[in-house]
């Protein structure tokens, strides 16, 4: 009994470093940023006790509900569609034999090592208005369609989507080939034998046994598309307009511009349950399916 609880303790030990840096790293500033919303403060001068103010402002602000609207569009860029081309890929590539495959992979999977600083400013040179998109479109005839992408209040935001899904799509099938190479030969050979097509032996072999890769893909790129930032703030700063306004966008303005931290926080709390209350559906739903 002594030595249980010897070993017990000693695991408790084990964990306390960890738990440590988590308390001091991510719990911490959480909470800091809980009380900072309860105030109204400028970031450098005195504070003034506001209570739920801020939350009550923001609650009756259209720029809560738009923002959030951006996310579910960017949602669908970032983090639907990428896993379904990553899932297709992934099929294919299960069925088909493909020369040079570790050096295909290395290229789809480039997206995802770059900076997203750099791949903004790539980006918004592909889709300015005398960059190589438009001059394809001209080159082909056309040119009726060329546009500022970024600047155009209907394309802006699509044109921010495009961008997801061409840096996350690589990570998706990256995944899904991982978890399709633990599948046994024999399903797809028994579904051949009988007289499965291509497309049906990828909807009853292959996508049953990639639940928990799905469920890990979609969870990371759901956090991506909802805390994104970086990319949308280099190609756009949430123009024109509001049109490709997020939540993280108006933490930073709030913030770093107008210099309300007390909002840019209570903005911050708000965009965190969000994030929560979305991967929590995504978690209850494909435990679902398992069971």
């Amino acid at each position: 009994m002594r030595a249980l609880r010897r070993w017990d303790l000693s695991g408790y030990l084990f964990v306390a470093p960890a738990l440590l840096v988590y308390i001091l790293f991510a719990l911490k500033p959480i909470g800091e940023t809980v009380w900072y919303s309860l105030f109204e403060w400028d970031g450098i001068g005195p504070s003034t006790w506001v209570g739920w103010s801020n939350y009550v402002q923001l609650l009756q602000s259209k720029n809560l509900l738009s923002a959030v609207l951006h996310s579910c569009v960017l949602l669908i860029f970032y983090s639907w569609i990428p896993a379904t081309i990553g899932l297709v890929l992934a099929g294919m590539m299960t069925r088909i034999r493909v020369r040079w495959l570790t050096g295909f992979r290395a290229l789809l999977f480039l997206p995802q090592i770059l900076s997203s600083v750099v791949v903004a400013i790539a980006w918004r040179g592909i889709f300015d208005y005398n960059g190589p998109l438009n001059a394809l479109l001209r080159f082909i005839g056309l040119g009726s369609l060329a546009r500022p992408w970024l600047g155009d209040f209907g394309t802006a935001l699509p044109a921010i989507g495009v961008i997801g899904t061409w840096v996350e799509f690589g990570l998706c099938m990256m995944l899904f080939l991982a978890g399709a190479q633990r599948i046994p030969r024999e399903l797809y050979e028994a579904a051949r034998v009988d007289g499965a097509g291509a497309v049906r032996e990828f909807f009853v072999v292959t996508v049953p046994h990639l639940r928990a890769e799905l469920r890990v893909v979609l969870l990371l790129t759901t956090i991506f598309a909802l805390r994104n930032f970086d990319i949308i703030w280099n190609t756009t700063q949430g123009g024109p307009g509001a049109q490709t306004m997020v939540p993280s966008v108006y933490v930073y303005q709030n913030a770093f511009v107008s210099h309300q931290v007390g909002a840019a926080a209570a903005f911050a709390v708000i965009l965190t349950l969000f994030i929560l209350v979305v991967v929590s559906i995504i978690m209850a739903a494909l435990r679902e399916r398992e069971a």
